[in-house]
């Protein structure tokens, strides 16, 4: 063997650093800490919630009743009228002379039946003395009554021409919001009973106002047993509060009640229409055909378990909380929800109030291991979102 490998060989046969057979022993990771509470328990009630469209309580179209040319418009198009509010001025002239030619033919008929009335007079003294005939009493008898009705007639044809003359000028017939005038000054305007009339403008009522939305079959058969059972009365015959939240507004601020429930259900959805009403004082916060959020009283109080969202996790399909078990060992726990109250999430099945769940650092956890838990009181709303 070359003397260079033999001076090698003692330090090639020394053992390595490590080498020796034997592992060192990782450090132990300490248990990763995590924030765990109780479930909140208080008195709750569920709301549930819908989409719905505000609707006038009052919808009038103001219709033209007499024909003519429209001599003025006498609002600002959009403003809120009163009842009584002079809208609208067809061209009175023709229906004043009506008026004034009813009113001769009235004198005239009035005359005549004076006449007549005094020779039927004349004609019945004639006969109590003999001096007279039965037929000539008669005649003048019958003179009298086709005078009478004849005056009854004219007079009838006096205040239709009156009535014409009124109608000429369109008025309000309630408070409201009026749209835009569709008729301008100088046009002609056909009048009449039937929807052949010429419309001359919208007039929708806007305090209070209403809101309509449905309801599937699955509410509504849980509101009917609710009533049965005493726990929840019908909005058939109780005005249910009703809470509503417009689209820049993150709760329920305005409150309501329901006035009106449809009497079946629609053919083509199955849903039940319902409707509720709310204050709208000036009518600029609500506006009808407009969309809000609301939500619906939806049970009796009761006593509930609550947890914030950001203690509830997703496993596939279900939703699963995190419990601290013996020797602070995690488990899964599958929970059926509710709907949210006051910030925290009901909790209506799959947790007991003693039980510990993990409401922060969920990303830390495994099923099985050990966690070092930091307690908190009863779960509150998570400012911060984190979980």
């Amino acid at each position: 063997m070359p003397r260079f490998l033999r001076r090698l060989l003692p330090a090639l046969l020394l053992p390595l650093p490590g080498c020796d057979g034997r592992e060192e022993a990782a450090p132990a990771m300490p248990p990763p800490e995590v924030t765990v509470a109780r479930p909140a328990q208080r008195e709750v009630t569920d709301w549930d919630e819908f989409t719905g469209r505000f609707a006038a309580v009052e919808r009038v179209e103001l219709r033209a009743r007499v024909s003519g040319y429209l001599d003025a418009v006498t609002f600002t198009d959009g403003q809120l009228v009163r009842r009584g509010d002079v809208l609208f001025r067809i061209d009175p002239r023709p229906f004043e002379a009506a008026l004034a030619q009813a009113e001769g033919r009235v004198a005239e008929a009035r005359s005549r039946l004076a006449l007549a009335e005094r020779e039927q007079a004349r004609a019945t003294a004639l006969l109590r003395e003999r001096a007279g005939s039965e037929a000539v009493a008669e005649q003048r008898t019958q003179g009298a009554e086709g005078a009478r009705a004849q005056l009854a007639t004219i007079t009838a044809e006096l205040q239709r021409a009156r009535l014409d003359l009124e109608f000429a000028t369109v008025r309000a017939p309630q408070d409201g919001r009026i749209g835009r005038h569709l008729v301008s000054p100088g046009n002609l305007v056909s009048g009449g009973e039937a929807s052949g009339a010429t419309l001359l403008a919208v007039i929708v009522t806007v305090d209070p106002i209403d809101i309509s939305f449905d309801i599937d079959q699955a509410a509504a058969l849980r509101y009917a047993r609710l009533a049965a059972a005493g726990s929840r009365r019908s909005s058939r015959e109780f005005a249910n509060p009703v809470q509503l939240g417009l689209e820049d507004e993150r709760d329920f601020p305005h409150a309501g009640r329901v006035v009106f429930v449809d009497n079946e259900a629609d053919a083509g959805t199955g849903t039940i229409r319902l409707r509720a009403r709310f204050d709208n004082p000036g009518g600029q916060l609500f506006v009808p055909g407009a969309f809000a959020r609301l939500r619906l009283l939806g049970s009796a109080p009761y006593r509930a378990l609550l947890l914030p969202d950001a203690a509830i996790a997703t496993d596939q399909s279900r939703r699963v909380v995190y419990v601290l078990g013996p020797e602070n060992r995690v488990s899964m726990r599958e929970v059926r929800l509710g709907p949210l109250n006051d910030g925290l999430r009901v909790v209506r099945d799959g947790l007991r109030p003693e039980d510990e769940v993990v409401v922060r650092g969920m990303p830390r956890v495994r099923v099985g291991e050990a966690v070092a838990p930091r307690r908190l009181p009863p779960a509150a709303p998570l400012p911060d979102g984190r979980s």
